[in-house]
C-alpha cells in the first residue's frame, strides 16, 4: 500500500515542501530510504522503527521504500522522523485513510515515541501558513511557531498520543503561553562609563544611523566596555525584523525561549580565533555564521587586528550587500547579514602609541606592519574611526555618573523614526547607513558651505567615492539627531572628525578635523 504525508524542510532560512511517500510491498524484509537524505535523515530508520515498536505499533516484516520528494534536493536534520512514522502507519492500515489530510507534520522521534524539538520551526510555520495547513510539531517548538499569526497548531507529546487523536478525527489544537524569563540580568548602561564623552557621542551617532565604527585606543581605555553597551541604546526590533532574527537563530539551533517575545537586538562577539566559515557561514551543510546571527544587531570584533586577515577580508561583501551567499555544488543559500560592525584595536603592538603617560616601545616599521593588517578596502567600509583615550585613574571614583542609556536611546529612536519616514518608499533602507550614496547625495538638502567643506576635505584627505558618501551619511545622521532638516557645516565637520586621513591607518578624530 502507498501513503503520502505532507512535511517541510529548511534550506537557508526558508522552508520548502517535502512529500514523504511510503510504499509497503511484499518481498524480503528491508527498509530503503531515497531522496537525497543526509546522514541524520538516513538514521531515521532506527529511530522510527524503535519508536513504533515501543509505542505499541507493528512494523511488518515487508519491503518498505520511503521517498522524500523532491528527490533532487538534499534533506537535512531530524524533522522528517514523525511524517515517516505516520506514513508507515497509514500504509500498513494502522491509521484510517484521509486522517492526515490538511496537516503538515514535523518532529524528531525518541526511541520511546516521544516527539522532540527540531531546528527551523519558524520558517516551517511560515510555509504551513502559506499552504493553509494545520502544523503538527513538537511541543518544545510551539512558542516559536505561534509567532505566525492565524496558524492552527497541534503539539502532541508522543507518537501514540498523536495517532490516538488522528484516529478520532483530527489532532487537538494547541496554544502557546508566553513565559518571559524571570530575574533577567540588569542590562549594561552607559551611565557606568566614566568620561569618554566623545566616544559616547560617536557611538550614539553610530546607533542612530546604523554606522560601522572602529574604536582605537590603549589597553584599558574602555573600548570593550563602550562597545558592549551599544545595544542598550538601539531601538527595539520591529515585528518583521524580530521574525527574521528568530528564524536565523532557530535554523542555527541557538534560539532561547526567552528570546521569542523579547525585542532586543542581537549582540555577537566572537573570539579572534574564529574561522572564516564560523564568521561568514558555511560548512558542508550551510549554516549561518556570526554575521548572520548579528543580523539587525551588533557584531563586535574585539582585538580586531588579531583576527586572521583572510577572515576580516571576508567581511567586505556582507558589509556592502547586507547578506551572505554560501555557494555549494548542490545549491546556493543566502543568509541575511545586515549588522552594525564595531571593532576595537590598539594603536600599535604595545598599545601605547600616542599615550603621553606610557612611552611607545614600537618602531615605526612595527606600527606600520601592525596597522597594515587592516586593509584599505575594509577600513574604507568603516564609517567612523574613533579615538578612545585613557581615563585618568583619579577620575574613576569621582562622584556622579554619565548620561544613562535611556536618554541616549530616546534620541536614537527619534532619529531613526525620521529616517524611517524619509526612506519609506526606498526598498531595503531603514537607516542612513543602508541608503545608496548617490541617492542620498542627490536627494538630501546640503548647505552650499557644507558641500564645499565636504568636497575640500575629500580632496585633502584622499577620500574615495565610497568614503565621500559615507561621510555624507554620517553627517545626515548627525543632522537627524540634532533635528535638522538639512545637512549643515557643523554636521559635516563632526562627521569628518570620524574619518581618518588614510583609510588603512586610523588617526585621532580631532586631527582629521583639523586637516579638514
Amino acid at each position: 500500500m502507498l501513503a503520502a504525508v505532507r512535511s517541510a524542510a529548511v534550506l537557508g532560512i526558508e522552508a520548502y515542501d517535502v512529500t514523504v511517500e511510503v510504499d509497503v510491498a511484499n518481498g524480503l524484509p528491508q527498509w530503503t530510504l531515497v531522496g537525497l537524505a543526509a546522514s541524520a535523515v538516513k538514521e531515521s530508520r532506527e529511530r522510527v522503527g524503535a519508536a513504533l515498536l515501543n509505542a505499541g505499533f507493528v512494523v511488518p516484516p515487508r519491503r518498505i521504500v520511503v521517498n522524500l520528494a523532491p528527490a533532487d534536493t538534499r534533506k537535512e536534520g531530524t524533522a522528517l522522523d514523525l511524517p515517516i512514522a505516520l506514513g508507515l502507519l497509514l500504509a500498513t492500515g494502522q491509521l484510517p485513510p484521509g486522517s492526515l489530510d490538511g496537516c503538515l507534520f514535523v518532529g524528531e522521534l525518541g526511541l520511546d515515541g516521544t516527539v522532540r524539538a527540531v531546528r527551523g520551526a519558524l520558517p516551517i510555520a511560515r510555509r504551513a501558513a502559506a499552504a493553509g495547513c494545520t502544523l503538527v510539531l513538537p511541543a518544545a517548538n510551539l512558542g516559536e511557531a505561534a509567532l505566525v499569526a492565524d496558524l492552527p497548531l497541534a503539539a502532541p507529546a508522543s507518537l501514540g498520543e498523536l495517532v490516538g487523536q488522528l484516529a478520532r478525527g483530527a489532532p487537538s489544537r494547541a496554544t502557546a503561553t508566553a513565559t518571559p524569563a524571570a530575574g533577567a540580568p540588569r542590562p549594561l548602561d552607559f551611565a557606568d562609563v566614566v568620561g569618554q564623552e566623545s566616544a559616547k557621542r560617536a557611538l550614539e551617532v553610530a546607533a542612530a544611523g546604523g554606522h560601522n565604527a572602529l574604536l582605537v585606543g590603549p589597553p584599558g581605555a574602555g573600548k570593550t566596555m563602550l562597545a558592549r553597551r551599544l545595544p542598550s541604546i538601539l531601538p527595539p526590533l520591529a515585528e518583521p525584523e524580530a521574525l527574521d532574527v528568530i528564524a536565523i537563530h532557530s535554523v542555527a539551533g541557538l534560539l532561547a525561549d526567552e528570546a521569542l517575545h523579547a525585542r532586543e537586538r542581537p549582540f555577537r562577539a566572537p573570539h579572534h580565533s574564529i574561522s572564516e566559515a564560523g564568521l561568514i557561514g558555511g560548512g558542508s551543510t550551510p549554516r549561518p555564521g556570526e554575521v548572520s546571527l548579528a543580523h539587525q544587531g551588533v557584531l563586535f570584533l574585539d582585538e580586531l587586528l588579531e583576527f586572521p586577515r583572510h577572515v576580516l577580508e571576508a567581511l567586505r561583501q556582507p558589509l556592502e550587500d547586507g547578506r551572505v551567499v554560501v555557494a555549494r555544488v548542490a545549491a546556493s543559500v543566502a543568509f541575511p547579514a545586515r549588522f552594525t560592525l564595531v571593532g576595537a584595536m590598539n594603536p600599535c603592538p604595545c598599545g601605547h602609541a600616542g599615550d603621553p603617560a606610557h612611552p611607545c616601545a614600537c618602531s615605526a616599521a612595527d606600527v606600520a606592519r601592525y596597522r597594515a593588517r587592516l586593509s584599505g578596502p575594509l577600513a574604507d567600509r568603516i564609517d567612523m574611526h574613533v579615538a578612545v583615550g585613557a581615563v585618568p585613574v583619579r577620575t574613576l571614583g569621582a562622584a556622579g555618573h554619565g548620561e544613562p542609556s535611556a536618554a541616549l536611546r530616546d534620541r536614537v529612536r527619534e532619529a531613526r523614526e525620521r529616517q524611517r519616514r524619509r526612506y519609506a518608499a526606498l526598498p531595503g533602507a531603514r537607516c542612513n547607513a543602508h541608503v545608496p550614496g548617490r541617492w542620498l547625495d542627490t536627494r538630501t538638502p546640503v548647505d552650499a558651505a557644507a558641500r564645499e567643506l565636504l568636497a575640500a576635505a575629500a580632496e585633502r584627505l584622499g577620500l574615495s567615492a565610497r568614503g565621500y558618501h559615507r561621510v555624507l551619511k554620517v553627517a545626515r545622521t548627525i543632522a537627524d539627531l540634532d533635528g535638522e532638516d538639512g545637512v549643515t557645516v557643523p554636521c559635516v565637520a563632526e562627521a569628518l572628525r570620524y574619518r581618518p586621513a588614510t583609510a588603512a591607518q586610523p588617526v585621532a578624530p580631532r586631527a582629521a578635523a583639523a586637516g579638514a
